[in-house]
This record gives C-alpha cells, structure tokens and sequence, in this order.
C-alpha cells in the first residue's frame, strides 16, 4: 500500500537531508576554524589600539607631579626650575584615527564573533534536524514530521543564512584589514 511510497519517499529524502546537513556542517566547521584564529588575532590588536583611546597614566603623572614641585617651590618662597609645560590632562582627547581604528576594529570582531555563533548554532540544528527527522515510527508520520521540518527549513530560509555567513566574514576581514590601513 501506501508504505511502500512513504518509504520510497523517506529514502530519498534521508539522502538530501543527509547531503544538505553534512554540507552545512562542513560549512560551519571551516567558519569556526577560521573565525576562532581570526577574532583572536583581531582581538589583539584591539587591545594595543585601545590605548590610543586614553591618556598615557605617566604623562598624568608628570604633570601633576610638576604642578606639585612648582606649588611647593613658591610657597617655600625659593626659585623654581622651570620645567617644560606640559600638556593639561583635562584637555585630552583622541585622534580621529584612532577612534576609526577601534571603531572598524570592533565591528569586524563583532561580525566575526556573531558568525562564529551562527556557524555553531548551524551545527547544532543539522544534528537536530536529522535526529528529529528520523524517528522510530511509521513511514507515513515519519514522513510528514519530515515534511514539517522542511518547510520551516525554507520558511526561515535557512539555505540563504548558510551561504551568508561567508559573506559576513568577509565583510568583517574588510573592516579589519581597513582599520589596519587607517593604524598604519
């Protein structure tokens, strides 16, 4: 009876779940690799650039310290040294360059981080998909349990989030390397 065409069905079906889960997979597995040595190398150099956003500590300290020197100079009544002016801590600010730098290099670590999130929850959602898709039960629910999962699969048009994740990396290795430009 009907079996036979459910089962017909489920085969053909196991083998394109099969294909489409192992290429997503695969997929996935290359973005993490990539992403993982990627956002740590990001992340370094975020960390040297973020000094550039803040005043130097000893150039705060040598001001202070010679207000300080000059304080104590003129209430003792004695001559002062002169010292070399030197900036006023308040009137810090950072160069445009490094705001765009950090700026840029933030981004591309945020983009390059939520891929390697996606890229993960991909994996775990092709080993649910087919877990969930293969159940001890007849051929005929078995194959509209698959069937639902299918549709949902193009409802949220997962195919077109898998090929965009290497289009998000790219864009996040495009921001790097022109924060790199601007650093340099």
């Amino acid at each position: 009876g009907s079996g036979a065409i459910f089962s017909f069905f489920l085969e053909r079906a196991e083998k394109d779940d099969d294909r489409m889960t192992e290429s997503w997979k695969g997929d996935a597995d290359g973005i993490l690799v990539f992403t993982g040595l990627f956002s740590a190398t990001v992340a370094t150099f975020l960390g040297i650039s973020l000094q550039s956003l803040t005043q130097n500590s000893q150039d705060t300290s040598a001001f202070y310290l010679a207000r300080l020197y000059q304080l104590q100079a003129a209430d003792n009544g004695s001559a002062s040294i002169p010292l070399p002016p030197l900036p006023d801590p308040s009137s810090f600010s950072p160069s445009a360059s490094a705001i765009w730098v950090n700026v840029l290099w933030f981004l591309s670590l945020v983009i390059s981080l939520t891929c390697a999130l996606l890229a993960t929850l991909l994996q775990q959602w092709a080993r649910r998909y087919l877990r969930l898709t293969r159940p001890a039960l007849v051929p005929h629910k078995r194959a509209r349990i698959r069937n639902y999962l299918k549709e949902g699969v193009d409802k949220f048009y997962l195919p077109s989030v898998v090929e965009a994740l290497p289009g998000l990396l790219h864009a996040s290795v495009f921001l790097f390397f022109a924060g790199l430009s601007v650093f340099l």
